[in-house]
């Protein structure tokens, strides 16, 4: 289980700083000055012929609407509470261990082509099921969709623009600064889609094959995900014999920094392993591992 730890000096308000890393990796850290500079391509296709089975007796049985974006993001918490180093951020040039899972998604407050995007930001526990990121989830977009709310980022960048060009450019600048040694506001911290865990686009949603996004120089954000359309494939067995399987293809942007390539691909296995016994995300994990000090 995650113990409570005490702030130390050098911590920040969104992550305690990493203190046993070896000297070549925080070297590395002034050689990769951005996320553009530290930015690695991975793309996959996972098998989800049990998931999608899963998923449609789920809304058969009382959670409506309850797809691949909910699975998806509930196996990254259960990835994150076995291999914690991937929910790592960077900044200032140094390494933080996140304190809670953000997820960060870019929603569309009406399907129609003229409708207004916005950005929310949920945060979970990892040992949160995926019933608790259904209702959690869920309930943060109803918020801009059935309600209409504005979001804190809608407000936060509504006064923004009000700032002269010229001057905007600054205060951007400044922020900027002001973030490298951590200092940022709680309420710019909460408002902001470029600070978190994870960021995910299901693009499968509208029909379209997933691609590559880049990830933000400003912020934090190691991590972006973006989710194809689901696909069938008719795959020959041992026997001879034919099988229809269901595919979806994701590509992942992820920050090189915060861990190295063999603890990527154990998490990135872990994934695809879930995601084959969808039902195992109903529990809470047995343990919950810490990274490092």
């Amino acid at each position: 289980m995650k113990t409570k730890r005490k702030k130390r000096f050098g911590d920040r308000k969104e992550g305690r700083r990493l203190r046993t890393l070896e000297s070549y990796n925080s070297f590395a850290l002034f050689i990769m000055k951005t996320r553009g500079d530290a930015s690695n391509y991975f793309s996959d296709s996972i098998e989800i012929t049990e998931a999608d089975r899963y998923l449609r007796g789920k809304r058969l049985h009382g959670y409506p609407g309850m797809g691949i974006l909910h699975l998806m993001i509930a196996t990254y918490i259960r990835v994150v509470a076995q291999y914690p180093a991937i929910n790592r951020f960077v900044s200032g040039q140094r390494v933080y261990a996140r304190n809670n899972i953000e997820i960060v998604m870019t929603v569309k407050k009406e399907m129609k082509t003229d409708a207004p995007e916005t950005s929310i930001k949920v945060l979970f526990d990892p040992r949160d099921t995926i019933i608790d990121v259904y209702n959690r989830l869920n309930e943060e977009i109803m918020k801009i969709r059935g309600k209409g709310e504005a979001t804190h980022t809608d407000d936060t960048a509504d006064t923004l623009m009000k700032i002269p060009r010229l001057l905007l450019k600054f205060v951007v600048w400044f922020l900027g600064i002001v973030d490298y040694f951590g200092k940022l506001p709680n309420t710019l911290l909460k408002a902001s889609p470029f600070h978190g865990s994870f960021i995910i686009t299901d693009l499968g949603s509208i029909g379209v094959p997933a691609i590559y996004h880049h990830l933000y120089n400003f912020g934090n954000l190691p991590v972006f995900m973006a989710l194809s359309a689901k696909r069938k494939a008719l795959e020959v067995r041992r026997d001879g014999t034919f099988v229809e399987r269901k595919y979806i293809d994701y590509k992942l942007v992820v920050d090189e920094r915060i861990c190295d390539g063999f603890y990527f691909s154990q998490a990135f296995k872990l994934m695809k392993s879930i995601m084959r016994r969808p039902s195992s995300l109903e529990v809470p994990p047995e343990t919950v591992l810490e990274d490092i000090d």
